[in-house]
């Protein structure tokens, strides 16, 4: 089944409120999407989220005249033609934009084949997945005042686990994860992000602080390449550690898996090679014993690919809420991540959908409120 088609299209929305981590804050939010169509009239999405706007040239002029002419079934060389291509940039944009069309060429297979992503891949292990909320953000005024009333709207969102954003200072840290734990119970999961947002000094405070309400994770509290830091941290803390949503190569997660200091994995699909480069990053993990669990903060299009990984993940067990995978769903005001195939159920899980790739139904025509620009490679 022949590619006919690549087009991409640059679109976004203004955060209101703005969006506040431990490194700032985040007023407006851009993606880029990817759509495949094949000879008989297949779509397949794939995202960037976090470079797009140099992923969209690479995209443009390196990769879609690379698969114009090409079967859309023929995944794995055209992702090793792809890999032809990074040159130097193993973890960078072009990483991203190859990471954008492997998941769209994925899921254009699977329509073609009339299998699902999973089905796909071996088969899911469940059939549903236990989701977290990604927030509470922290408020450009309020700090973490708000907290308490955003948590109590998403428990009753039937969210079982819940990861507030962290990083003004380790004391409040502290003082945040204690009055949130005392407000949800012990049956309710909690992590943090910080995001990257600390100093080594400051991350072993932080988690000091905050080690003693059963936290699942703590996420990102240092830069990524920040090796040594990692090693130092972990030999200080009572809590897992995650990470691993900004790395792109197979080597960058050998060496952050080197320093032993990782709990939990979490691979960024749209960031680390797409679909195939996920199932090679969680091969890794397996290898190490420590659960993959996909990181997702963009559109439906990121969201409904990790739901089909988490899917075909081993099960990790641990205490409450759930045993591991879980999957990351983005709880803030997103207009491009409203779909009825993300619904949470009294059970704290995502239903996986069952339909021919990832189930999603988009036709480009709907994004017209977000657009910023559009671009068709196709063939003359």
């Amino acid at each position: 089944m022949k590619i006919t088609k690549v087009q991409g299209f640059m679109v976004g929305f203004d955060c209101e409120p703005p969006l506040g981590n431990a490194r700032g804050m985040i007023r407006r939010r851009e993606f880029l999407l990817v759509a495949i169509e094949t000879e008989a009239g297949h779509l397949g999405w794939g995202e960037v989220f976090n470079a797009p706007w140099a992923a969209n040239d690479y995209v443009k002029n390196k990769i879609a005249p690379l698969l114009l002419g090409r079967s859309v079934l023929d995944r794995l060389p055209l992702y090793e033609a792809m890999n032809g291509l990074l040159a130097y940039d193993r973890r960078g944009a072009s990483r991203m934009a190859q990471s954008a069309v492997d998941m769209a060429l994925h899921d254009a297979a699977g329509q073609v084949l009339g299998q699902s992503l999973s089905q796909m891949l071996g088969g899911a292990l469940r059939d549903r997945v236990f989701a977290y909320a990604s927030g509470p953000f922290i408020n450009i005024e309020h700090g973490y005042q708000d907290y308490p009333g955003q948590v109590d709207a998403l428990l009753g969102k039937n969210f079982r686990a819940l990861k507030p954003r962290a990083g003004l200072s380790p004391r409040e840290d502290g003082r945040m994860v204690r009055d949130l734990r005392r407000q949800v119970g012990d049956d309710i999961g909690l992590m943090v992000d910080v995001n990257q947002g600390y100093t080594r000094a400051a991350a072993i405070e932080a988690v000091r602080q905050m080690e003693e309400v059963g936290l699942l994770w703590i996420e990102e509290p240092l830069p990524p390449e920040d090796l040594q830091g990692y090693a130092a941290l972990a030999s200080h803390a009572r809590v897992p550690l995650a990470g691993g949503e900004a790395l792109g190569s197979l080597a960058s997660f050998r060496e952050l898996l080197s320093t032993n200091a990782m709990s939990v994995l979490q691979p960024d699909p749209t960031v680390c090679g797409g679909v195939t480069g996920y199932m090679q990053v969680a091969a890794i993990a397996a290898a190490n014993d420590i659960p993959a669990i996909p990181h997702s903060f963009g559109t439906r299009v990121g969201a409904l690919t990790s739901l089909h990984l988490a899917a075909v993940q081993p099960t990790r067990r641990i205490a409450e809420p759930a045993d591991y995978p879980f999957v990351e769903l983005d709880i803030t005001a997103n207009p491009l991540l409203e779909t009825p195939s993300l619904a949470i159920g009294p059970d704290g899980c995502i239903l996986l959908p069952d339909a021919p790739g990832i189930g999603l139904e988009l036709r480009p025509s709907e994004l017209a409120p977000w657009m910023i620009s559009h671009w068709c490679v196709d063939r003359k």
